[in-house]
């Protein structure tokens, strides 16, 4: 039985050039060793396809970085070639030491942590470790913490509810890492200007499902207690909440009901306390910190939780449900949003060209008990 010279001991109808008579795979599987992203001593597209658990056509395609891979699957070929001890082509190979950094607002906000928590079990799940940066009021600014990941070797960078949130930031500090090849992927915000992928929950349909909520129930006068005015989650909240007062109750001019603080238990108690004074008796609000606050400005007045005002919140953090009382709440699927962040930056890790597009997560009602029957139904 005749054997090809460039495949020792294969018969000539299994080996790369002569299987099929050169079908296209075996066409593959030539040009992939003319260029150097095969091996060139007779290991053949289906030695690593059944290492790696996927067809001889996935691990083409991923041996040649052209898209229709899923970030798992184009990991599982690449961990299929380091076990065969291959070395990975050049452009396929992780470009760090296995870590990925992870820079956060302060962790006082219980939601950061549980989203840090949440991209740490993804990333494990895929080799890689995250070394986590937290940005605190007058500390070291997001430029640093991205040089300071890249003498770390990181592999990519996830930024979470950063100036890439705020409309009035520059976004330099991005466009650049994007342009020197720097995986990046940025959560909760968006901007035309940067070439990177986004990951937030759906900010107008969060406000739109408590508007929704509260009218239910039967209130007519209800508040939006928010952040500063140029953050993007803002805006769009904004947006969902006019809409939904339009439908709903054919409110035209409701600037009045909307109430700007900082997006803490203070700002909350601020924020609430104005709606308050304007007669709203539901108050949506733009955290979960926030309508703690909000709950507290109506206790001030003398007012009681849903007996007199709802109050609903936006997280589910953890550890509010045990509230007094249990707080009602839009849920951010922080782990559907954790695992397609590292989902993403793994694509770009792994060689796939940056995409500019944004990934939109449905959040969730979650009623407890901060919500009850509007002044109307009570009568």
């Amino acid at each position: 039985m005749s054997s090809c010279a460039k495949c020792p001991l294969r018969p000539l109808r299994d080996c790369c050039a002569g299987r099929a008579g050169g079908g296209p795979l075996g066409r593959a599987e030539q040009a992939l060793r003319a260029r150097k992203v095969l091996p060139m001593n007779g290991t053949r597209l289906s030695d690593i396809a059944a290492q790696a658990g996927v067809s001889e056509a996935t691990v083409s395609r991923v041996l040649n970085g052209r898209p229709g891979v899923s970030a798992t699957t184009r990991q599982a070929v690449l961990s299929a070639l380091d076990l065969m001890g291959y070395e990975r082509p050049q452009r396929l190979r992780h470009r760090g030491s296995g870590l990925v950094g992870l820079v956060t607002p302060e962790l006082d906000n219980p939601i950061f942590p549980a989203f840090a928590q949440a991209v740490e079990r993804s990333l494990v799940q895929h080799g890689l470790a995250p070394v986590l940066c937290t940005r605190l009021p007058g500390g070291a600014p997001e430029d640093e913490f991205a040089d300071l990941l890249l003498d770390r070797g990181v592999s990519g960078i996830v930024f979470v509810s950063g100036p890439h949130a705020d409309t009035t930031a520059r976004m330099e500090r991005y466009i650049r890492l994007v342009e020197r090849g720097t995986p990046i992927v940025l959560v909760d915000g968006y901007s035309e200007e940067v070439e990177a992928p986004f990951i937030s929950p759906d900010d107008r349909l969060s406000a739109a499902l408590a508007v929704q909520h509260l009218v239910d129930l039967g209130h007519e006068r209800v508040g939006l207690a928010v952040g500063p005015r140029r953050f993007v989650p803002v805006m769009r909240k904004i947006e969902g909440f006019r809409r939904a007062m339009s439908r709903l109750l054919g409110a035209i001019d409701v600037e009045g009901m909307i109430s700007h603080s900082l997006f803490t238990a203070e700002g909350g108690q601020a924020a609430a306390g104005a709606l308050l004074e304007r007669g709203c008796t539901g108050i949506v609000c733009a955290s979960d910190l926030m309508a703690l606050g909000a709950v507290r400005a109506c206790r001030d007045r003398g007012l009681r939780v849903p007996g007199d005002v709802s109050v609903v919140g936006f997280d589910d953090s953890p550890l509010i449900a045990f509230t007094d009382p249990p707080l009602t709440t839009i849920r951010k699927p922080i782990g559907a949003m954790a695992a397609a962040a590292v989902e993403t930056l793994l694509e770009g890790i792994n060689g796939a060209p940056p995409k500019h597009a944004e990934l939109l997560f449905q959040p969730e009602l979650v009623v407890r008990g901060s919500t009850g029957s509007g002044p109307l139904v009570n009568r």
